[in-house]
């Protein structure tokens, strides 16, 4: 069941897997045919670098793959165009993978445009084992920035929530899922994790005091401390995007309004009045307004207010329950959660037009979250009975499930991209 309160939360004890199996479906209106042929020298690594760029692309919505069959292309080589061109291929990818004398990768590619029978580039990174995967996302950005003239965000992470064997974890993982790691384990729930805007901290709640508490963690070094543990609950944080305050829900003063805690000294101003329960703060993309759930008009609506606190505007009209907002970077759009005869929906609002639409074919889909180039959308949901993230493009034509082996998975938040 979704809440907007944080009074519900419920997750159902599974065994979990952090390792993710990425799953396209879908057929965007227009995608360009593109061919990512085997790196020379990768059949030898663990990673596939050839695998992991077409992978990103695919999920991408506006690339559709074609077959490279056994043929291996590196950066020096020289296309055949006519026989790409009959495979109906638009652009092309080879490369190549060197272990080097201390261990590190040497990767490498080149970008064709094959109808226009054109080189576009190379790229080129060395890099130690570990970082291979996150090196071939970077690539897939630099391919995706080539052929559409916007930034990829590949070579971004998620964060994200389970329950497994009675314990809660909290896992940061690539973009695709992949390469998981526990930020923070405990058996007391975790829930709201909120990327800082330099990505190098995560902002979350945490029950471990037996009650609410709103902590900052420095994902490199694990360090953490308490910035909201005011009596009664402290929920819901919300990044500003100096990365100098919070907006979290607080109840200290009776009531959950929202409230700027200041993270160098530590007090916190209230900003909104209501009888009713204000929470789930998101910033505008300039930073100037928030976008925030509240039941002071006898429903859960999403309405907007000044950042500063002030007049507040209702946003949502479809609909009796309307939760979860979440801005698109890029400002133009507003992706939520709307119930609709007892289903769950994600929905995307054109913040100029005001019109929205459902985008997905679930019925119990939670907290959406927009990558950093506001293409794609992470959200967390039940598809064929099974616990899942999926990651949709904004018109919901392309989805990726992001499925592991079973296990309650909650929470997902994308991270800006990486300086």
């Amino acid at each position: 069941m979704l809440r907007y309160a944080i009074a519900c939360l419920i997750f159902l004890a599974q065994p979990v897997l952090a390792q993710f199996r990425v799953e396209v479906t879908g057929v965007g209106m227009t995608q360009m045919p593109i061919v990512v042929a085997p790196f020379r020298g990768e059949a030898t690594s663990v990673q596939k670098p050839a695998a992991i760029v077409q992978a990103d692309l695919e999920r991408s919505g506006v690339f559709k793959a074609l077959d490279a069959g056994a043929t291996a292309l590196d950066e020096l080589s020289r296309p055949d165009w006519s026989a790409w061109r009959q495979r109906n291929a638009d652009a092309l990818v080879g490369g190549s993978l060197t272990r080097l004398a201390d261990g590190r990768y040497d990767l490498r590619a080149r970008l064709w445009d094959v109808v226009k029978g054109s080189d576009k580039g190379e790229w080129r990174e060395t890099v130690p084992s570990g970082e291979l995967r996150q090196a071939s996302h970077r690539l897939a950005d630099w391919v995706y920035l080539q052929l559409t003239g916007q930034p990829g965000a590949f070579a971004t992470r998620i964060a994200y929530v389970t329950k497994a064997s009675g314990r809660y974890n909290l896992w940061v993982a690539d973009s695709d899922g992949e390469g998981a790691q526990s930020a923070l384990s405990s058996t007391e729930p975790i829930i709201s994790p909120s990327w800082s805007p330099n990505g190098a901290q995560l902002a979350y709640v945490s029950f471990e005091s037996r009650k609410p508490v709103v902590y900052v963690h420095e994902i490199a070094t694990g360090r953490r401390r308490a910035v909201a543990n005011f009596r009664g609950s402290n929920s819901a944080p919300a990044w500003s995007p100096d990365g100098k305050s919070l907006v979290a829900t607080l109840s200290r003063d009776g009531g959950s309004q929202l409230f700027r805690i200041d993270l160098a000294s530590g007090e916190a101003r209230r900003l909104s009045t209501s009888a009713g329960i204000d929470t789930e703060p998101a910033f505008s993309a300039d930073g100037t307004a928030l976008y925030f759930v509240s039941d002071r008009g006898g429903s859960p609506q999403i309405y907007r207010m000044p950042a500063q606190g002030g007049p507040a505007e209702r946003v949502t009209f479809g609909g009796s329950y309307n939760i979860s907002p979440a801005p698109s970077p890029d400002g133009r759009w507003l992706a939520y959660v709307s119930r609709i005869g007892g289903q769950f929906k994600l929905h995307v609002m054109d913040l100029q037009s005001g019109q929205n639409m459902p985008i997905s074919d679930t019925g119990a889909d939670e907290r959406p979250s927009f990558a950093p180039n506001s293409r794609l959308i992470v959200y967390a949901t039940v598809a064929q009975g099974r616990e899942a993230l999926m990651t949709s493009t904004v018109d919901g034509r392309i989805k990726a499930r992001l499925a592991g082996q079973g296990g309650d998975i909650r929470e997902p938040a994308w991270s800006p991209a990486r300086p």
